[in-house]
């Protein structure tokens, strides 16, 4: 039987081994753990890629939406409108502000809907927290035209894209803020948490730099409170070095997508990337009924796969007090019982997307007539 891992660090390791560890035995020889030259070349890069002006490297992709909604002056009283379908990190950085997240439901490619975001602003809402789910990217056009209409504030949440691209324009440089993580199973990964914001704004990269590090100015004078967010210069030279890989990376990722498009069969459905859209792929979801079946039936066969995520964050217990019940959000709802990620990292070899694809179709047997038929599901979008 062959086994088709859902990640696979080891390989990574290997195949950076022989140019990684000098990098990481200068670092100790010069004694460099905290911030210092590593973590600044780091955020010019990362600058450079993501097509701003400002970089701020923090611990966490967490903390970099937590930084950034703070540094806008986001707190209590105030209202961010969000997807119900993200990562709780998303939820839970405006709840620990004080503020309060409102939803909104999503397309059928699980980004944010913005006529459904549109009609969720009052007069208390302050900012639209987009999310570029799986690596695609949100109809972020949309909402900045919608924010300037309202005079709101765009936050990207951009932790699942890196790289990813809209009508050849990054990720991370549309709204007043992007918000990354590099958490290690990222497309740009650490050897543990991390993460960035980008911005073209000085004075809130400023801002965002005395925040992250007790809100200290200089050594001894402290403007404003902060908190403690820096980067190891450890993960800096790690980012550093696979950022230069990172092209590389998502090329093959996007090849591992084309190859399953062209073999996936009817029942098995996705969302076609959209004109303009260059999507990372940090996942390759499908939607499927009997997901859960499926998922156990691809264990027992060697293949690993996850759901991104099986229960919306309004029907989380901690959400409870937003007072939102089952049938509040169907089209996230409904994806959440359909949608399945397959293994889509890069050391996966065209055989492994082959067994995959011929697994699902054993599961779903279609008919004869209908086995050569991709769905790509166009009307969809």
């Amino acid at each position: 039987m062959r086994r088709v891992p859902y990640v696979n660090l080891p390989a990574q390791f290997q195949e950076e081994r022989a140019e990684l560890m000098p990098l990481i035995e200068s670092l100790f020889a010069r004694g460099e753990f905290i911030l210092g030259p590593a973590v600044e070349a780091l955020e010019a890069d990362l600058a450079a890629f993501c097509g701003v002006a400002h970089t701020v490297t923090v611990n966490s992709g967490t903390d970099a939406l937590l930084l950034s909604m703070r540094a806008l002056g986001i707190g209590p009283g105030d209202e961010v409108i969000t997807p119900p379908n993200s990562f709780v990190a998303s939820t839970a950085t405006i709840v620990a502000l004080g503020a309060t997240p409102v939803f909104a439901d999503v397309l059928p490619n699980q980004c944010l809907d913005p006529a459904a975001a549109e009609a969720a602003i009052t007069s208390r809402t302050r900012a639209i927290m987009p999310v570029h789910l799986a690596g695609r990217v949100a109809d972020l056009p949309a909402f900045l035209a919608m924010a300037q209409r309202h005079g709101l504030a765009v936050i990207e949440d951009a932790a699942q894209a890196v790289g990813s691209m809209l009508d050849g324009r990054k990720t991370g440089s549309f709204g007043q803020v992007g918000c990354f993580s590099t958490h290690p199973l990222k497309n740009l990964n650490a050897a543990g948490d991390g993460g960035f914001i980008t911005t073209s704004d000085r004075g809130l990269a400023e801002r965002l730099r005395r925040l992250r590090n007790h809100g200290l100015l200089g050594r001894n004078s402290v403007p404003e409170w902060g908190t403690l967010s820096r980067m190891d210069s450890l993960q800096a030279e790690i980012l550093r070095f696979r950022l230069g890989r990172l092209p590389s990376v998502i090329e093959r990722r996007r090849t591992n997508a084309e190859r399953y498009r062209q073999q996936l069969v009817p029942g098995a459905e996705w969302v076609p990337d959209r004109a303009g859209e260059f999507n990372t792929y940090h996942l390759f979801v499908i939607q499927v009924d009997r997901r859960d079946q499926l998922q156990a039936f691809l264990k027992e066969r060697g293949v690993s796969s996850a759901v991104h995520y099986p229960v919306p964050i309004h029907l989380q217990p901690a959400a409870a007090s937003l007072g939102h019940t089952r049938g509040a959000f169907p089209v996230c709802e409904h994806q959440a019982g359909r949608i399945l990620s397959l293994p889509i990292h890069q050391f996966l070899q065209a055989e492994d997307i082959a067994y995959v694809a011929a697994c699902i179709l054993e599961f779903l047997e279609p008919r004869p007539a209908d086995r050569d038929r991709p769905r790509q599901h166009a009307d969809l979008l």
